[in-house]
């Protein structure tokens, strides 16, 4: 069983700055591909980004490149999401993944989800 915690989620300004977390147990972390999801009052989970194991390819989805930037550490067990230049319609709540291959592929589905941290951007 893998479990995944997510933090640093938060209330931020438009055009600010927050780096969210998520901490993985349960199995060998670099491994896997991991990414983040997320969700909005009254939408569908949505794709966001998506790292390989190694860290070597990342993914993003285009309402956010350019502005977020996924990461990991794989000696902490843990992946990053960094996200600048935020927006009102970024806020959601956002979910951590874990993949069951070390690549992620556009067709894969996670087969672990964290229970999620509250993005709140103000205007």
């Amino acid at each position: 069983q893998v479990q995944l915690v997510e933090s640093g989620g938060g209330l931020v300004q438009a055009g600010g700055s927050l780096r969210i977390s998520c901490a993985a147990s349960g199995r060998t972390f670099s491994l896997y591909a991991m990414g983040w999801f997320r969700q909005a009052p009254g939408k569908e989970r949505e794709f966001v980004a998506a790292i390989s194991s190694s860290g070597g390819m990342t993914y993003s989805s285009d309402p956010v490149k350019g502005r977020f930037t996924i990461s990991r550490d794989n000696a902490k067990n843990t992946v990053y999401l960094q996200m600048n230049s935020l927006k009102p319609e970024d806020t959601a709540v956002y979910y951590c993944a874990a993949y069951p291959t070390p690549w992620y592929f556009s067709e894969s589905s996670p087969n672990y989800w964290g229970q999620g941290t509250q993005v709140t951007v103000s205007s």
